[in-house]
């Protein structure tokens, strides 16, 4: 398993009402894309949260969250929850809302230009 299968469901559950809402297999795991920007997703059996990186120091305070690395870096605006982080509905609530608010603001990732034809 490379990630999270119920957690997944559970993330599809919430969003299953939200406009313009797709996956993406990504980070080893899945990515749902809110109006083409990344949102929310799982990374083995975490929640991979997109938020507003001016509530990265308040949100890391909370239980089982941690600043997300890849490849050795901090990702600017991404934390990461374990699942003793969203035991409680409410608080599985709690970081779906923080993304989809943040999702509403976000900047979508830069698409590379298309190469051009050589003639």
């Amino acid at each position: 398993m490379a990630y999270d299968e119920k957690l997944a469901d559970r993330i599809r559950e919430v969003l299953v009402n939200v406009p313009k809402t797709t996956e993406k297999l990504m980070f080893g795991g899945v990515c749902f894309m809110v109006n083409k920007k990344m949102c929310i997703g799982v990374m083995k059996e975490e929640m991979m949260c997109r938020i507003n990186p001016d509530k990265r120091e308040e949100a890391l305070e909370k239980p089982g969250c941690r600043i997300m690395t890849f490849t050795g870096k901090p990702m600017k605006g991404f934390v990461l929850v374990s699942e003793e982080g969203m035991k409680s509905a409410k608080d599985f609530k709690y970081w779906v809302s923080l993304c989809l608010e943040f999702n509403s603001v976000a900047k979508a990732a830069k698409k590379p230009a298309k190469k051009k034809a050589k003639r």
